[in-house]
């Protein structure tokens, strides 16, 4: 089959979440099963020093019409990666900026012209370059791509085939836009229901897809059940549960390639679960990264997160005094919201000497809290996949999670009487339960024939893109035949 992905975000190109990864890393996967796939992304100001200096162009303008005059797109042919092709749509006006999606936590006011003028740029550039068996689309920004393909396009003879597969990475991001934006995007009015894209009086790009996509899928099988419930499907619970039998749960995969402490090339030194020697320089280094010392005795748990509340800190928050009672050192790397900022930042400040934050980015430096955490946290109140909690297990670092999406699907509750499991869960969202699953996890450090038991469990767990990547092949296949 010939897939096209059309994503916002992509490594190596523009990230700032999980989106990023997934793109990065499925196209390859789907290539070595003996597809052909492409990689659709904007051409935002951050991509451009990626590129050669001289762009080269696949075509050289694309006419995508708007209410108050035409605006043209070229397709920059970015060359293969790993046997993948890579097309970026260039329109300066629209992603020649500084942020991708606004600036300073600000939305760009003419988001929903950005990416309604990509998602037309992808169907017209596939005309000519190559039109795909499905179209894979990603999350809101592309989500009017299966829109487009059953309404404008319903009776373009080359594209009417064409099947589409929407991933749903995150609900809670929907794309919300004035009603106008019907208009402005030049769609019919009659979709403008609340049957089809209407939602709350806004014209909402991800309920769009939820509703034409041939087939759906979310970032892990319990996400796929939650996000048809009222607490996690954000208001679109109700078309969820309508598509439920289109509706497929794929957990992501994770990238061994980068992700590994055998090989890391982050690390101060490398470990395997035979030798695990080295973790302990990986601690030392991460320490002193943070200018902590503390005794070989006392774990570390490590945070590497954006600081949001999705994340759960309002629950760290809560039991922050308690947390610091206790024989523990605790690292925290990210950014985000200023109110989570100032708490870790002040939160240190209150415990210095145990207790560090470094506010920012730093891919290298999240190698280290991986590699060099004794625990890891994520208590987060919902998580569609999480990568931070598989990645832990690969290094040895004992996960404690609330038991929510992804993390209750990869993260098993330690039984230290039959030796299995690979972490600790709490399911009710309630400081208490966070506290007492972090008390359990240091009941078995404190026991080192426990503690190295759950490492070599974590350790022994296999992530990777090989079954995933399966999967979205049947779901392809399934989205086809629909269209077939």
């Amino acid at each position: 089959m010939q897939i096209v992905f059309a994503a916002s975000e992509s490594l190596p190109f523009a990230k700032t979440g999980g989106l990023a990864d997934v793109v990065g890393a499925l196209p390859q996967e789907i290539l070595k099963l003996g597809h052909e796939v492409s990689v659709y992304l904007p051409l935002y100001a951050t991509v451009r020093p990626q590129l050669p200096s001289e762009l080269k162009y696949a075509i050289h303008s694309i006419t995508i019409p708007f209410p108050h005059g035409n605006r043209f797109a070229g397709i920059v042919d970015g060359g293969e990666r790993d046997g993948v092709k890579f097309y970026f749509v260039d329109c300066p006006e629209m992603f020649d900026r500084q942020g991708l999606y606004g600036n300073n936590g600000d939305s760009y006011g003419d988001n929903a012209e950005r990416f309604g003028l990509f998602c037309r740029a992808v169907l017209e550039a596939s005309k000519i370059i190559g039109v795909p068996d499905v179209f894979h689309a990603h999350d809101w920004q592309a989500a009017l791509i299966p829109v487009l393909l059953r309404t404008i396009y319903s009776a373009d003879p080359v594209l009417k085939h064409c099947a589409t597969v929407l991933t749903i990475h995150n609900a809670a991001y929907q794309g919300w836009f004035p009603p106008s934006t019907t208009e402005q995007l030049l769609l019919p009015w009659e979709i403008f229901t609340y049957d089809k894209l209407e939602h709350f009086n806004t014209f909402n790009f991800l309920k769009g897809g939820v509703v034409y996509a041939d087939v759906l899928t979310t970032v892990s099988r319990k996400y796929a059940e939650e996000i048809q419930t009222p607490e996690f499907g954000s208001g679109l619970d109700g078309a969820f549960r309508q598509r439920h039998e289109d509706l497929h749960g794929i957990l992501n995969g994770v990238d061994y390639t980068e992700w590994d402490p055998a090989t890391d090339g982050n690390l101060a030194a490398h470990y395997t679960p035979t030798d695990l020697s080295g973790k302990r320089d990986c601690r030392k280094d991460l320490l002193h990264a943070f200018g902590l010392e503390v005794p070989d005795q006392t774990p570390v748990i490590g945070v590497c997160s954006r600081f949001a509340s999705q994340k759960g800190f309002d629950l760290l928050e809560q039991i922050a005094g308690r947390l610091a009672e206790r024989d523990v050192a605790l690292v925290a790397l990210g950014t985000g919201e200023p109110y989570y900022e100032k708490f870790f930042r002040d939160f240190a400040y209150a415990n210095a000497g145990r207790f560090a934050v470094q506010i920012r980015y730093d891919d290298a430096l999240a190698h280290k809290v991986e590699a060099g955490s004794d625990i890891f946290l994520m208590p987060s109140r919902f998580e569609p996949c999480g990568l931070n909690q598989i990645y832990s297990l690969k290094y040895g670092t004992v996960p404690v999670v609330r038991a929510t999406g992804g993390l209750d699907d990869t993260v098993e509750e330690w039984n230290p009487g039959l030796n299995t499991g690979t972490g600790f869960k709490f399911g009710p969202y309630d400081a208490q339960e966070l506290l007492n699953a972090i008390d359990r996890a240091l009941v078995a450090f404190y026991d080192k024939k426990q503690w190295s038991q759950l490492m070599q469990n974590g350790m022994a767990q296999d992530y990777s893109w090989n079954q995933p990547a399966r999967e979205y092949i049947s779901v392809y296949e399934e989205a086809a035949r629909k269209r077939a």
